[in-house]
């Protein structure tokens, strides 16, 4: 039986019911939804992590880090001591597996201290609501794609025994791989948004500052249509937190690395 080229998103678990499909593929209609996709899984993949990472204390220390400039914020959170505050919030004992954990929850960390200063998420917002039939009965996040050459399936079938961490690592798979496919699909230059960025190699913290002045001299206009003109703003914090040594996304494979090794 032939699949009809398509995108769709599912979610089904506790207070989450999402269901979606989108089936006109042109690519500004992809790029949305995909945008929309990322915003869903990112909202829900702190929670998640919860077992193993104090969250409300990632948002207690996202407060205290956040200062009066982007500059001296991002500063702060290179800091050997939010580092170490940072570790304290991670809830495992073997030192090699924590590191992992704390690979992920600097992600969360990252994002909940830039938040209101600067966009963290796409302008969508989240899918809401159940459009279609979900093709599964039990619990499940459940992601597939297939246009053209392009086909995905990033599923979880969610029980008792389920780890919470797992349907976190799922999330950020699904993060990581709109991440890689929406530059396509909305037409942005993100060859170009990274030559922006091109004079830093080696980030020094006294450089941290000229990497903060050129991501707030970036003009998206140069690299993006209208209507994508805050993804590719998006992008181009990507690639200066990047560049610094911070993540804004949550790492798929530290998470994956600590199931297999926990």
């Amino acid at each position: 039986m032939k699949i009809e080229e398509h995108v769709a998103f599912t979610a089904k678990h506790n207070d989450w019911h999402v269901a979606k499909k989108l089936t006109e593929l042109e690519d500004e209609a992809v790029a949305h939804f995909l945008a929309g996709i990322a915003n869903s899984v990112n909202s829900r993949i702190p929670s998640y992590m919860a077992e193993k990472i104090d969250i409300e204390g990632i948002r207690r220390l996202a407060e205290e880090v956040r200062k009066e400039t982007l500059s001296d914020t991002i500063v702060a959170l290179k800091s050997p001591g939010t580092s170490r505050n940072l570790g304290g919030l991670v809830r495992e004992n073997d030192k090699k597996l924590k590191k992992l954990l704390v690979d992920a929850a600097k992600a969360v960390l990252v994002s909940m201290a830039l938040e209101g200063m600067v966009p963290v998420s796409y302008p969508e917002g989240e899918l809401t609501g159940v459009d279609i039939d979900f093709p599964y009965e039990e619990d499940h996040v459940n992601f597939t794609a297939k246009h053209g050459k392009w086909i995905v399936v990033k599923r979880l079938i969610i029980d008792e025994k389920t780890p919470l961490l797992d349907v976190a690592r799922l999330l950020a798979s699904i993060n990581e791989t709109v991440t890689l496919k929406l530059p396509a699909y909305a037409h942005i230059d993100l060859e170009g948004i990274e030559g922006e960025f091109s004079a830093f190699k080696k980030v020094k913290k006294s450089d941290i500052p000229k990497v903060v002045e050129v991501y707030e001299a970036f003009e998206p206009s140069t690299y993006a249509d209208e209507e994508f003109l805050e993804h590719a703003r998006l992008y181009a914090l990507r690639i200066a937190l990047e560049k610094i040594g911070l993540p804004l996304d949550v790492p798929s494979k530290s998470l994956e690395k600590y199931l297999e090794k926990a």
